[in-house]
């Protein structure tokens, strides 16, 4: 966390707070990897919200380097396993990613290769095999510990206790995420990482009210998570202020921007991620 407090003038609040209006609407998605939260539409009798979880979380995770090159990559799994049975969680839960997807130590994506895929899809599998959903799992774990590494939530607590709240710097939901997938190269770990695709992915699930976001994790608190960072946000955090010019890509620098814009954005800080994004394209 910070040392100190970062002020933050009024006028800056302001033109914050306008950019992430402008800018969180549902057009967003159209070149975002976010465009695969609505994959499936289960309030319209396509896929579960299991089926929304899973491919939710396979885009963020691959979500890095070229838009073209990763959407396309996120495209070619779903599409495959939706030609195979029709649902991204029967397709691994049945098992059918191991003759419908290639192994190999050929690369699919970047530094990935398709053996690292199959892990992947592997954990995912025994994920869904024992909870049903990703999302389910993800609650387990929150509220009955058991995940590595991974405190417990005190049982019959009224919501659980975010990072920030615990005096840990990093939320309880990202320590989750990253010590159920032990095996996979694919799903980014480690404490004092920034861990930006696992932060994004929470972004989805977890903030509600929102165009982009799918806020379908209502027991989880938005307060609790922490802003995906990328260079992109980086640079344009440093230009006001909020955190310092140089600093690196990692959990201490993550935890100073979300704490920056908490005093913008109270209760709902990675509404903010808007706002950064906003500014790349007005000038402030």
């Amino acid at each position: 966390m910070t040392d100190s407090k970062i002020n933050i003038s009024d006028e800056l609040k302001v033109k914050l707070r306008e950019l992430a209006d402008r800018y969180e609407v549902a057009s967003f998605t159209k070149e975002d990897p976010s465009q695969f939260l609505r994959w499936y539409r289960p309030e319209e009798g396509r896929g579960t919200v299991a089926d929304v979880e899973a491919a939710s979380f396979i885009a963020a995770m691959l979500a890095f380097g070229s838009r073209k090159q990763f959407i396309s990559k996120i495209r070619e799994i779903l599409e495959t396993s939706d030609r195979s049975l029709g649902s991204i969680t029967e397709w691994l839960k049945q098992g059918k990613y191991t003759s419908d997807f290639p192994r190999g130590a050929a690369k699919f994506y970047r530094f990935y290769s398709y053996d690292d895929m199959q892990v992947f899809f592997e954990e995912l599998r025994d994920i869904l095999k024992e909870a049903g959903s990703l999302g389910e799992f993800v609650k387990a774990k929150m509220y009955d510990g058991g995940a590595t590494g991974v405190s417990p939530v005190r049982r019959g607590s009224e919501r659980p206790r975010s990072g920030l709240e615990r005096g840990e710097g990093i939320p309880l939901l990202h320590e989750i995420v990253s010590s159920s997938f032990p095996k996979s190269a694919i799903v980014p770990k480690g404490r004092s990482s920034a861990n930006k695709r696992i932060h994004m992915f929470l972004r989805w699930m977890v903030r509600r009210g929102s165009p982009v976001d799918l806020g379908i994790w209502d027991w989880a608190d938005p307060a609790s998570l922490l802003i995906p960072l990328d260079v992109h946000v980086m640079q344009e955090a440093a230009k006001l202020g909020l955190i310092a010019e140089g600093a690196a890509a990692s959990r201490k620098t993550a935890e100073c921007l979300t704490a920056a814009l908490a005093e913008v954005f109270p209760g709902d800080p990675c509404r903010g991620d808007f706002a950064l994004f906003g500014l790349g394209v007005d000038v402030l």
